[in-house]
């Protein structure tokens, strides 16, 4: 189950080194300086690249942004080998005479573009004035020499999630191995080198060539893990960092996958107390009790959906109800489809499915870079049977998402490419500036727990709570949490450890 919330955000708002004993790269490049004219005449003074450092050839995309593709190692271990091509795009301080730096920006996934995150990013007040916003397409993603091998997308996702026989078992396992073996055929060769150590490593030859001696960084959902990955490879090279959206790397992929199915659920619960409020249209009638009544009636026979593409199955409801919890807003939307379920049409369950998979022409992520960076960032089983036996545990423990958000990772079992499973900060990193935790508590997708442990494992990292519903919070209008996100990001004011926004 996927990590992100690109769309509903944007809508809302190094050559490799030897690591030292602490798993630091930080040394410094000299600069030297140049002066830029922005379009409305005012002059700054910027960084012009560090010497030795690769180069971005930028030009004019519209909008005031500039748009370039910097060249980078495909395999760090070789840094004069293969390369591959990695888009950035960045919008420069809109009052340069007060200009910070760069604030790196980065919706999640992975799979999510943060290009368009960038470009549709808020930048009204000091953020905009101060920072030049840039996002680059993690490679293999968007822009960035994407993967295409999503042939098979609508099969494994339509595939009965709930796996309670040996029919189940079997679709399941074929659906994903046609996908992963369409990936590996096209793809192989470059699989081994799209994890997030490698788009971190990307990220610092990016600061580099535009010259800063740091970054600031924003990064949402897994973009939480490029940032604290980042964070231990290059402290130094950090000014200031907001985490949204927690990923914790210190446990096992299944492990991982059990919590968010526990997340989802309490999600479905916050829900469904709503719903108890205002009815949802559901008169008399729990909420709950016709979630159940739904999801039984597709797993019985799929539902018709005579307005989309194909018929309401269980894996189309598990994935709509999914999609609705990543945001309040949704909630709406949810409850009008699962009216019209009860009515035996399925077609706005269809909808919500297809705005999780992104084949609704939003801008979704890519499920193929989903699987390629997340089966290598974390440990998995190697015999997909034993996903698939995890999952029907996990369905005792939480019914209604347990085994659907397991066995989406029955496809890391079968990956071609060899993990190389993330680290945490360490406690003893040296060189790090306070970092700023953000966590909610009724997240789906990265449950409030995840800041918790992250926050405690970086050094000097300070949490902040938002209570409320859904899968991050930063800069979709909040108050609370956005001034305390921008004292930070531009005065480096860091709030007290522990403090509640409500």
């Amino acid at each position: 189950m996927r990590r992100t919330l690109a769309a509903l955000v944007a809508s809302a708002t190094l050559l490799a080194a030897c690591s030292t004993a602490g798993g630091n790269e930080s040394a410094e490049e000299p600069t030297t300086t140049t002066s830029t004219t922005a379009s409305d005449g005012a002059t700054s003074t910027t960084k012009a690249p560090a010497a030795g450092a690769r180069t971005i050839g930028w030009s004019d995309c519209g909008g005031g942004f500039e748009c370039g593709t910097i060249a980078l190692p495909l395999d760090y271990s070789k840094p004069d080998g293969e390369t591959i091509d990695v888009a950035v795009t960045r919008h420069r301080a809109d009052n340069p005479g007060e200009r910070i730096g760069t604030l790196f920006v980065n919706p999640g996934g992975p799979g999510g573009s943060a290009i368009e995150l960038a470009r549709s990013f808020g930048r009204a007040g000091e953020i905009g004035d101060r920072f030049d916003i840039v996002g680059f397409d993690p490679r293999g993603v968007g822009e960035s020499s994407p993967l295409d091998c999503h042939s098979h997308l609508i099969d494994i996702y339509d595939a009965d999630p709930s796996i309670d026989s040996a029919a189940d078992r079997e679709e399941t396992l074929a659906t994903s191995q046609a996908f992963v073996d369409e990936c590996e055929q096209k793809y192989g060769d470059i699989l081994p080198f799209l994890g997030t150590t490698d788009v971190a490593r990307d990220m610092d030859e990016i600061r580099k060539a535009m010259g800063e001696e740091q970054v600031n960084y924003l990064g949402y959902s897994y973009g939480t893990s490029l940032g604290q990955e980042y964070a231990r490879l290059f402290p130094t090279h950090v000014r200031s960092m907001v985490l949204d959206g927690v990923v914790d790397h210190k446990p096992d992929g299944l492990t991982t996958a059990e919590t968010q199915a526990a997340g989802f659920e309490t999600a479905l619960d916050a829900y469904i107390a709503h719903c108890k409020k205002d009815g949802c249209g559901f008169g008399a009638q729990d909420a709950g009790a016709v979630i159940d009544a739904v999801s039984a009636a597709a797993e019985k026979e799929p539902i018709p959906a005579p307005s989309a593409d194909r018929d309401a199955g269980p894996g189309v409801v598990s994935l709509a109800l999914a999609q609705a919890l990543y945001a309040e807003q949704l909630w709406g939307q949810l409850s009008r489809a699962l009216r019209d379920a009860q009515d035996r049409d399925g077609s706005a369950l269809v909808a919500l499915a297809n705005m999780y998979l992104g084949t609704d022409g939003g801008s979704g992520i890519s499920l193929e870079a989903y699987f390629a960076v997340s089966c290598l960032d974390d440990t998995w089983p190697t015999d997909p049977n034993e996903v698939i036996d995890a999952s029907i545990q996990a369905e005792k423990e939480v019914p209604r998402f347990g085994g659907p958000i397991v066995v989406d990772y029955v496809r890391c079992a079968m990956w071609p490419a060899k993990a190389k499973p993330l680290k945490p900060v360490p406690a003893d990193t040296d060189g790090l500036p306070p970092i700023l935790v953000v966590s909610t508590t009724n997240d789906p997708a990265t449950p409030y727990e995840n800041g918790v442990a992250v926050a405690e494992q970086i050094p000097g990292a300070v949490l902040v709570t938002n209570e409320g519903e859904g899968h991050t919070i930063v800069k979709q209008g909040k108050p609370c949490i956005d001034d305390l996100v921008d004292a930070y990001l531009i005065d480096l004011t860091v709030p007290e450890d522990g403090v509640t926004c409500r």
